[in-house]
């Protein structure tokens, strides 16, 4: 007995009226092919994109894409689903990039424990190089700014910091870039 087809207007994430019925678990030979990769760009683009609607794209049939879509996200390739807001619409007009300098005392899980907590950081980099982590900050003004930096200096195993404050986003992820 076959499954009936996916309805046309669903879309990858969307679990209303039930959840979607689990795709069989990733196997090593599993590879992503070129469709996959042309799935994983689309979705990147509008991850609110229906089935039916990529299907058109890549060629397949709205059940073949589905049963894409849901091995990518059983292979965890595809995390998650999100809404992209304008930071400056919701009040937060100051952006920065701030580098987290170690000391020798640092507790990577209680660092990041900490700095999960304040509302202000939006992302979190493990990076090489003279600063152990950059964070992506959001903040209300240059005030907030300073309170965030100040807290972040407080935490234990926080060297110094080292603040960019951003002039202009032209993008981020893929937006904006032509491929």
């Amino acid at each position: 007995m076959h499954d009936p087809p996916e309805p046309q207007g669903r879309r990858p994430g969307d679990t209303r009226g039930g959840q979607p019925p689990s795709p069989p678990p990733p196997t090593p030979e599993d590879d992503i092919d070129a469709v996959d990769e042309q799935l994983l760009a689309l979705l990147q683009a509008n991850g609110r994109a229906s089935y039916a609607e990529l299907a058109r794209q890549v060629g397949l049939s709205a059940p073949a894409v589905h049963e894409r879509v849901g091995k990518l996200e059983s292979a965890g390739v595809i995390t998650g689903y999100t809404a992209v807001v304008n930071a400056a619409a919701v009040g937060l007009g100051v952006t920065a990039l701030v580098g987290i300098i170690d000391s020798d005392e640092i507790d990577d899980v209680g660092m990041l424990q900490a700095v999960s907590e304040l509302p202000a950081v939006q992302d979190c980099w493990r990076t090489a190089g003279t600063e152990g982590y950059v964070l992506k900050v959001r903040v209300t003004d240059i005030p907030a700014l300073e309170d965030t930096i100040n807290a972040l200096n407080r935490i234990r195993g926080v060297s110094r910091t080292r603040t960019t404050v951003v002039l202009s986003t032209k993008w981020e992820g893929r937006h904006g870039r032509e491929e």
